[in-house]
């Protein structure tokens, strides 16, 4: 076999069927070998690639050649070397924009070409306007992904579009199980801010919660802290905040499509139960996690019943929930924003950062920026066909 030449034959016309039925044809009678065959189409034209092998490729082109002009079908090949190119790790590189422009991709692709990938096939993944694509690459093995992440990281912000690395195994398009955080990640706000604006001590909390983000004191001192000075606050301000929460664009369509795919869906949050529990029913979540304020006389006690669910809570009642459904950890995704969502989206099989600091972007698999939650159905590569299949009675 290793005797036998290859070539790589292209053809571009108008009729797919026609072509595909009459190449195939000729390669059968001759004996030749097709090794493999991809088609694309773009409006009304076609490109066809076929990979052949045969022990004389002369003869087999002439009499491609002769078929491909009863059809009017253009033909190009080029002979290829039998040894290949050694072994390769595959990758998938998800592109999403408001309108994923030529620029966008020249930069990526200058990228990948650079970084030594293949690039092997180009998916496009919206309908209407160009707006997420995903990039098949492939990389010599001896190249380190880690370092094609950060440099893709760092052309997503240098030009305001998301990109999402992800190894292209059997996990990446079967996932069961979401996982994400409350406060500026499933919503829009921060509960304790605007519970602490009513009180007339958002000042004081900010100060705090600086305090905390340098470093000066933990997660549970600092909650505790802000807690606190929520004492005597009508409990009726949380219950009508829990009521009308600003939901994250593109919230309910990721939701409502993984839930009607089997996912399951949980909110882990570091905010306050009242919160987390409307959203769970107002969204069908199945499971919700975050911290009880204690209540007395209709006011909040400046107290948080029970253990406080912080960083390390979190990416504990992952691991718990993916156990209690039975579901491995690579079909886990793990959706959040801030320091504190670290642990839980290290742990998860595709861990995103949303809208997050740098520190939270450079430890997450990946990150979205620009887009909104919705993105996130562009990663598991569905297309915006396949969305609207699934949406249509």
């Amino acid at each position: 076999m290793s005797a036998r030449n290859r070539l790589l034959v292209t053809a571009t016309g108008r009729n797919a069927a026609d072509c595909i039925e009459a190449l195939t044809g000729t390669l059968a009678r001759l004996g030749a070998e097709l090794l493999d065959l991809e088609q694309v189409s773009i409006r009304d034209r076609f490109v066809l690639e076929l990979l052949v092998e045969a022990d004389s490729t002369e003869p087999v082109l002439g009499e491609l050649q002769a078929a491909a002009r009863a059809l009017g079908v253009e033909l190009d090949a080029a002979p290829l070397p039998a040894s290949g190119v050694g072994p390769r790790r595959r990758f998938v590189v998800t592109a999403v924009a408001r309108a994923l422009s030529a620029a966008h991709l020249h930069a990526l692709t200058e990228l990948l070409l650079r970084e030594s990938c293949s690039i092997d096939r180009v998916v496009r993944l919206s309908e209407g306007p160009l707006a997420a694509a995903e990039l098949h690459v492939s990389l010599p093995a001896g190249v380190d992904a880690s370092a094609l992440k950060r440099a893709l990281l760092v052309l997503s912000s240098a030009h305001a579009f998301d990109l999402a690395l992800q190894s292209e195994s059997l996990f990446r398009r079967s996932k069961r199980l979401v996982v994400m955080d409350m406060d500026s990640t499933l919503i829009r706000i921060e509960v304790i801010d605007e519970l602490a604006r009513a009180h007339g001590v958002v000042d004081q909390v900010s100060k705090i919660t600086e305090r905390a983000m340098h470093g000066e004191m933990d997660y549970d001192e600092s909650l505790r802290l802000r807690v606190g000075l929520l004492a005597g606050l009508p409990a009726s301000v949380l219950d009508e905040l829990a009521a009308n929460l600003p939901l994250t664009e593109g919230a309910e369509t990721l939701v409502r499509t993984v839930k009607a795919l089997g996912y399951k869906v949980a909110v882990l949050s570091g905010g306050f139960s009242v919160a987390a529990g409307a959203l769970k029913a107002r969204l069908g979540l199945d499971h919700a996690w975050s911290n009880v304020l204690e209540i007395d006389d209709g006011r909040l006690t400046g107290n948080v019943v029970g253990p406080i669910v912080n960083a390390a809570r979190k990416a504990e009642l992952l691991e718990a929930i993916a156990k209690e459904e039975g579901i491995r950890l690579d079909q886990v995704i793990a959706v959040g924003d801030g320091a504190n969502d670290l642990p839980m989206l290290q742990k998860a099989g595709l861990g995103i950062a949303f809208r997050a600091k740098p520190r939270v972007r450079e430890g997450a698999d990946v990150s979205i920026s620009t887009s909104g939650l919705d993105a996130i159905l562009y990663l598991l590569g569905l297309s915006a066909r396949e969305l609207a299949e699934l949406e249509a009675p």
